[in-house]
């Protein structure tokens, strides 16, 4: 076991409490129900007493979040430790459950008062539609399988964090081992992604057994909810009220349509330039001209440094901010044995400060993912001055706006760690990852579609179908001969489709606006950022068609907008390939 302290409970709460007692144990779970119990019990007689009434839940529903984030975030820093992994579980399986009905009868409570006393119809709007929907899909039957689901995910980050291959002496995590990847040697590529591919398939039954477990307990919540399918219940539980399923699968043929043959132009340029018969999946991360992988950093307080200079360089504000979470111990970058994959920024709702938790490895992609986790820092700083709890987040879709937007305004100060050879060479794999990534959203989303839409399937036939997109959304650009195993199980590394599904098209939705503010940002730099933060501002008190606007990008994900950013990215692909 490793010893890794993450201590987030001295982080100040953003204003004094008012409704939740300061002594309280919110951990507890006869203290927090009690005081669910009170706002439930509490009586309503006026429009002034409701929105008081609104304030106090949103301060207890912020508090309670804030309990459960920082579980999380210590079981995730830290999966191999028990204690830490037992208390997490403890809050999922027994407090959280509990919870939960107090919630829909607060939901009612709502409902019934609005009628009685009317609030400011535009403010409310999206709150009003968010708490209907809620309403309408709670069923106290599914609360069980919730949970059970919470412990599957649990168990998918347990198994993922204990990942590790002996390489060159040394015991190595799968995100460690990602950085050979980069070597110019083909040789030693070659074996990173072997090993890194065949330690996946070790446990390639358990992961199939826990996503298994989770599909037939989703389809079942579905089915209680009177809901044809998850599909529809997980687009309502999201709270997507401006686009539809339909549009999600236009977005796929659009993506076949305009970006894959860009794609297999990319592919054949780097198999050309790297002097290759065929490419192979080891031969994707290195340098296209073969040059040796950039090393923007030797140790994480460098990245945080550095990146900190972006955000001063870019704007004093983020600056500021980004320095206070360094000062408050709110980073958690280095990737070790133990730490869950991936990275994330989650929100200590109480405190309304942002928490960054990644897997950096000394290179080029890391510098990426703390400017993407930054911009959705710098969202949640934006928002904490909303009175309701709710609409301290905004849509998923623009939560990724913020993150992506920055990646690409951050790169325009990439200065502080590179030469301007190197500059070129970052944002050339940056643009490369642009063009990657929209295809891999689709084909996510696309396979999503076909899992809950086929509830009986077998695992022999969802690797079926997963074999058939890949083929369809990727082609024949890549030789994937004797290693078809390892290729037909690449989704499991997709901790989406485990832990939060159908929570994919948000990226390809987000990338297109994010490509529309980098655009803005090139014509004026200043205009472009005062938009971007006001946009943020506003949290969730909007839909995407107003927040879109508000940031001064379009609300659209059809082939009418792609085309034209799609054309934009070949160009600077073009500029930065001479």
């Amino acid at each position: 076991m490793t010893e890794h302290s993450i201590d987030l409970q001295g982080i100040p709460s953003y204003q004094k409490r008012k409704f939740v007692p300061e002594n309280v144990c919110l951990s507890n779970r006869e203290e927090i129900i009690n005081l669910y119990k009170k706002l439930l019990i509490r009586e309503v007689r006026s429009q002034e007493e409701l929105e008081a009434w609104l304030e106090d839940r949103s301060e207890l529903d912020a508090a309670f979040d804030q309990v459960g984030t920082i579980l999380y975030i210590q079981m995730t820093c830290q999966t191999d430790h028990s204690e830490k992994a037992e208390a997490y579980k403890e809050f999922i399986q027994s407090i959280i459950p509990a919870v939960k009905p107090f919630i829909d009868q607060l939901n009612k409570k709502y409902l019934s008062l609005c009628k009685q006393f009317p609030l400011n119809s535009r403010y409310y709007e999206i709150y009003d539609q968010t708490i209907q929907t809620d309403v309408e899909l709670f069923r106290d039957k599914n609360i069980v399988l919730q949970t059970k689901i919470d412990l599957l995910s649990q168990q998918y980050q347990t198994v993922c964090g204990a990942m590790t291959v002996e390489y060159q002496g040394k015991s190595r995590t799968l995100a460690e081992m990602g950085k050979f990847l980069l070597e110019p040697d083909r040789t030693i590529r070659e074996t990173a992604w072997r090993l890194i591919a065949q330690r996946r398939l070790k446990d390639k039954e358990a992961l199939e057994r826990i996503f298994s477990e989770m599909l037939f307990a989703r389809n079942q919540i579905a089915h209680n909810a009177d809901c044809p399918n998850f599909s529809d219940y997980q687009f309502r539980v999201y709270h997507r009220f401006d686009y539809t399923p339909l549009e999600c699968r236009q977005y796929h043929q659009s993506i076949k349509n305009l970006v894959l043959p860009l794609w297999k132009t990319v592919l054949e340029r780097r198999q050309k330039n790297l002097g290759l018969k065929e490419l192979r999946p080891w031969d994707l991360q290195v340098d296209p001209m073969g040059h040796s992988p950039l090393k923007p950093f030797q140790e994480v307080g460098d990245l945080m440094t550095k990146v900190h200079q972006i955000f001063l360089k870019l704007d004093a504000n983020l600056g500021a901010q980004f320095k206070e979470m360094m000062n408050l111990r709110l980073l958690d970058l280095a990737s070790r044995k133990g730490k869950a994959p991936g990275g994330y920024q989650s929100t200590l709702a109480e405190a309304r400060k942002p928490f960054i938790f990644m897997n950096a490895v000394g290179i080029d992609q890391d510098v990426k993912t703390l400017l993407h986790e930054g911009g959705h820092a710098f969202h949640a700083l934006a928002a904490a001055g909303q009175r309701l709890y709710l609409y301290r987040h905004a849509p998923m879709e623009f939560c990724e706006i913020a993150s992506m937007s920055m990646e690409l305004l951050g790169e325009e100060q990439l200065d502080v760690f590179y030469n301007d050879h190197d500059i070129k060479r970052s944002r050339l794999n940056h643009f490369e990852d642009i063009i990657e990534i929209l295809i891999w959203v689709a084909l996510i989303d696309a396979f999503q579609f076909w899992i809950y839409e086929h509830p009986a399937h077998s695992p022999e036939e969802r690797k079926k179908v997963w074999l058939t997109l890949y083929q369809e959304f990727n082609g024949d650009g890549v030789d994937w001969s004797g290693i078809e195993e390892e290729k037909a199980y690449l989704w499991h590394r997709q901790l989406h489709i485990f832990e939060v599904p159908f929570y994919y098209i948000e990226y390809g939705i987000a990338q297109l606006g994010a490509l529309q503010l980098w655009l803005n940002y090139k014509k004026n730099p200043q205009k472009t950022l005062n938009s971007y933060r006001e946009s943020l501002i506003l949290g969730g008190s909007q839909g995407l068609p107003e927040l879109f606007q508000t940031a001064g990008i379009h609300f659209d994900f059809s082939e009418k907008t792609i085309a034209p950013l799609i054309s934009a990215v070949n160009k600077e692909l073009e500029r930065l390939s001479v």
